[in-house]
């Protein structure tokens, strides 16, 4: 890899597990702190804020590039999702000196030495799962997506054995799974969740955006818009959780209606929209009550699946 790879000065960069385990006892015995921020490639601006507010939280910052094929089921989109090495190398230079200390970009026989087929039925070897919470929202379209992150990140947090953990808004749900499972396996690591990062006109940063054409692009914002809608409503007074989501749907209706007459052979597709519980991401019955609540959704924009959340009060 490091023959194909310019790599930047000042960023070690690592495909093996022993090697990155090398360096990072070097850091330990200096006695300095690590930040971690997990990332399947494709780095966007929202990679590298978590990037920067981790390294002002610790001493190191260490990446891993991964991936990861136990999240993926077999009709998803592994076999396409962006590959951009050198370009994330690159990003991570443009950060400055010292910002990002280390990349580890393993390989997938390294980490699944059983091997990790697409098919759940055909797994073997040990998979982590944090049942209840995983199986909500986005774990009801994705049955097997939160197995496969769990399993990887409880991997990586054991290789990399950071202080701290970086995480976005963005993945909320997701936030709150590993939360659960450092709760649960008594994983000496402090989670930080950072803000969502988001594009100009609101839409939050995702390696999938680059999979959307102009034309899909330009409705891309039809989940936000419908968040946005129901978030204003709440505001205004209205708590009840059915009128709410009513008013979000329709949203995404009248975006769905726009597209149809546009004629272009690409739809938009509701999934979901859903208000949870702040705490636990557990239903929150037909009353909003006061203390804040958690607005999420997905939705398809063509073939590309976006999702996205406000955390509102």
């Amino acid at each position: 890899m490091a023959s194909a790879i310019k790599i930047p000065p000042g960023i070690r960069l690592f495909n093996k597990i022993a090697d990155f385990r090398q360096w990072r006892r070097e850091i330990l015995l200096d006695r300095k702190t690590l930040g971690y921020v997990p990332t399947m490639g494709a780095l966007h601006k929202g990679h590298l804020a978590l990037v920067s507010t981790a390294k002002s939280h610790c001493d190191h910052v260490a990446l891993t590039i991964f991936v990861n094929p136990a999240q993926f089921a077999p009709h998803e989109d592994l076999s396409s999702y962006p590959r951009t090495l050198q370009a994330d190398l690159d990003k991570l230079a443009s950060l400055g000196p010292g910002v990002a200390s280390a990349v580890l970009v393993p390989q997938v026989e390294e980490m699944y030495p059983a091997g990790i087929d697409l098919d759940v039925s055909k797994q073997k070897g040990t998979f982590v799962e944090v049942k209840g919470i995983s199986e909500i929202l986005e774990g009801k379209t994705r049955p097997a997506f939160f197995r496969g992150v769990t399993t990887v990140v409880s991997k990586f947090f054991n290789i990399v054995q950071p202080d701290n953990a970086f995480f976005g808004q963005k993945d909320i749900q997701q936030c709150y799974v590993i939360k659960s499972m450092i709760r649960d396996m008594h994983f000496p690591i402090k989670l930080e969740i950072c803000p969502t990062t988001r594009e100009e006109d609101g839409l939050a940063m995702s390696s999938r955006n680059t999979y959307l054409t102009p034309s899909q692009r330009a409705h891309a914002l039809v989940l936000y818009n419908a968040l946005k809608k129901m978030e204003k409503l709440y505001a205004a007074g209205e708590h009840n959780v059915s009128s709410l989501i009513k008013a979000a749907h329709a949203v995404v209706e009248e975006e769905r209606q726009k597209v149809k007459k546009l004629n272009e052979g690409w739809e938009i597709k509701l999934d979901y929209i859903s208000i949870n519980d702040k705490s636990d991401l557990s239903e929150v019955g037909d009353k909003l009550k006061e203390g804040g609540c958690v607005m999420s959704g997905a939705v398809y924009v063509g073939k590309t699946r976006l999702i996205d959340n406000l955390l509102v009060n």
